[in-house]
C-alpha cells in the first residue's frame, strides 16, 4: 500500500511503522512524489489537505504529527462506532487516527505540566483517558478495528496481519519472604513491633517461621511453579535487589546467599528482569549498579525490567534504562489504577518526544496489577476476579497482549491475602479451556 504525505518527519514515520506492523501484512511505502503517488495503480492512502481521486483513501491529517517541540493541545472528544475519539477531520475517516494514537502512545501529556501525585508520580485523574471514561478500554486497538474495516471495504484486495491474543504473566519480588533470610535486627525489630501492637498472631508466627517449624507466608514459589506447569505459562519476574533497605526498598538483600539461590533458580526457567529500587531514580549509579549485580547472578546480560512502585518520569526513566542495557520494560501503566495507561493492549517502541525520535526500547503495557485491586481499589478477591475477566474479554476481542502483575505475597499462607490465590488459579485455568 502506497501512503502519500506532503513531507516526511520523525512522528510520522514512527506511527507508518506503528499502524502498518498492528494490521497490514506488508509496510506501508511512504512517498512525497505527488506524480509518483497519482500514477500508482495499487492500494494507495492520500495524508493531505486535499484529496486527489475517489480511488484513493483520503485522511485529512491534525497538525500534530507536521509539529516540532511539545505544546498543549485541544482535545474535542466525539463519538465514532460507539467508541471515544479525537482529532475529527475530513476524509474516509472520521478523525486522524495517526495523529490520535500519536497522542496516547507517546505519551504526549504527561510531558506537559501537571500535579504530580504523592509518589511524584503522574496521576491518572490527569489523564484524557480517565477525564474521557476510556482508561477502561485498549482504544487504540479498537480504533485500529474499524480502521481495517474500513481500508478493507475500499481495498478488498489488501491483506492484513492476523493477530493471535497474548497473555504474559508477570511477578513483582518486593518481598521476597516475610521473616525469612532479612538478619537479626530487622527481625527484632519485627518482634518487638508485633508486640507493642498486640498482634501475638504475627509474632508467633515469625517465630515458628525462623526456627523452620512452619513455610514461611510469602513463600509461593513452588505453588506457582506447579501451576505455570501445568497451565504450560511461561513468566516473567521482576527482582528488587536494593543494596540497601530503606523506604519502600524492603526486599532480602542481594549479598545474601538464599537471595541469590532464588534468583538463579528462577533465571534457570522462567524470564527475570531487574525492579530497579527506588532509591535508583535518584542516582543513575545505583541502577547500573543493580543491573550489573542482578546480571552477575542470572549469568547473563539484563534486558527486562519494570519499575519499583511504578516510579516512573518522561523521558528520564527510559533513557536511563536503555542507557544500562534495557530493551524490554513493563512499567507502562498506573501504580494506583487499574486499566489502559497508554489506551493500548499492544507492545510497541518507545517514541522520545523530547529528543524526536524512536528508540529501540519496546514497551510492554500493563492493564491489572494485584496491589492496586487491593490497596487502591479495595476490591474483594471476587471483585478482582470480575475486572480482571473483564479486561481479559477486551483484549481477547481485539487479539491484544494482555499483562497482568501480581506478588508472590498474594499467593502464600499471610490471612491478610485471603482467597487471592484461589481467583489467579480459576484465571489461569480458565485461561486453558478458552484457549483449546
Amino acid at each position: 500500500m502506497l501512503f502519500y504525505s506532503d513531507h516526511k518527519n520523525p512522528r510520522l514515520d514512527y506511527m507508518l511503522d506503528f499502524i502498518s506492523g498492528e494490521i497490514l501484512n506488508e509496510p506501508l511505502v511512504h512517498t512525497c512524489d505527488q506524480t509518483a503517488y497519482l500514477s500508482y495503480a495499487g492500494a494507495k492512502l492520500n495524508y493531505s489537505n486535499e484529496r486527489f481521486s475517489k480511488g484513493e483513501f483520503h485522511i485529512q491529517p491534525h497538525p500534530l504529527l507536521f509539529e516540532t517541540g511539545i505544546h498543549d493541545q485541544e482535545i474535542k472528544r466525539f463519538d465514532f462506532s460507539g467508541k471515544p475519539a479525537f482529532f475529527q477531520t475530513s476524509g474516509d475517516f472520521p478523525f486522524d487516527i495517526f495523529a490520535a494514537a500519536f497522542f496516547l502512545i507517546s505519551r504526549y501529556e504527561e510531558y506537559l505540566l501537571f500535579q504530580p501525585d504523592k509518589f511524584g508520580r503522574f496521576p491518572f485523574q490527569a489523564s484524557l483517558a480517565f477525564r474521557e471514561n476510556f482508561l477502561d478500554f485498549p482504544l487504540i486497538n479498537y480504533w485500529l478495528e474499524d480502521f481495517k474495516k474500513s481500508l478493507q471495504q475500499k481495498f478488498p484486495e489488501l491483506i492484513f496481519r492476523l493477530k493471535d491474543f497474548k497473555f504474559i504473566p508477570s511477578y513483582d519480588i518486593d518481598i521476597a519472604y516475610s521473616y525469612k533470610f532479612k538478619g537479626l535486627k530487622r527481625n527484632l525489630g519485627g518482634f518487638c513491633r508485633s508486640m507493642m501492637k498486640g498482634q501475638w498472631h504475627y509474632l508467633l508466627d515469625r517465630w515458628d517461621v525462623l526456627f523452620n517449624k512452619k513455610k514461611d507466608p510469602f513463600d509461593s514459589y513452588e505453588w506457582l511453579d506447579s501451576l505455570h506447569l501445568y497451565c504450560r505459562t511461561r513468566a516473567y519476574y521482576f527482582f528488587l535487589i536494593a543494596n540497601k533497605q530503606v523506604g519502600v526498598d524492603k526486599n532480602i538483600s542481594p549479598a545474601r546467599r538464599q537471595m541469590k539461590s532464588l534468583i538463579a533458580y528462577h533465571a534457570s526457567g522462567y524470564t527475570v528482569g531487574i525492579h530497579p529500587s527506588w532509591q535508583s531514580g535518584d542516582e543513575e549509579a545505583i541502577l547500573m549498579n543493580e543491573v550489573d549485580n542482578l546480571a552477575r547472578i542470572i549469568g547473563s546480560p539484563v534486558k527486562y525490567s519494570r519499575q519499583h512502585y511504578i516510579r516512573m518520569t518522561l523521558p528520564q526513566t527510559y533513557r536511563r534504562l536503555a542507557d544500562v542495557g534495557i530493551d524490554k520494560d513493563f512499567s507502562m501503566g498506573y501504580g494506583s489504577s487499574n486499566g489502559f495507561r497508554a489506551s493500548i493492549a499492544s507492545s510497541f517502541y518507545w517514541y522520545d518526544l523530547k529528543a524526536e525520535q524512536k528508540t529501540g526500547l519496546m514497551l510492554f503495557p500493563f492493564c491489572f496489577m494485584d496491589t492496586v485491586s487491593f490497596y487502591e481499589e479495595r476490591l474483594t478477591p471476587k471483585a478482582a476476579f470480575s475486572e480482571l475477566m473483564d479486561y481479559y474479554r477486551k483484549i481477547r476481542q481485539v487479539n491484544g497482549l494482555m499483562v497482568t502483575i501480581w506478588h508472590n505475597h498474594f499467593f502464600g499462607s499471610d490471612p491478610m491475602f485471603g482467597g487471592w490465590k484461589e481467583v489467579y488459579e480459576v484465571f489461569l485455568k480458565d485461561q486453558i479451556y478458552w484457549d483449546t
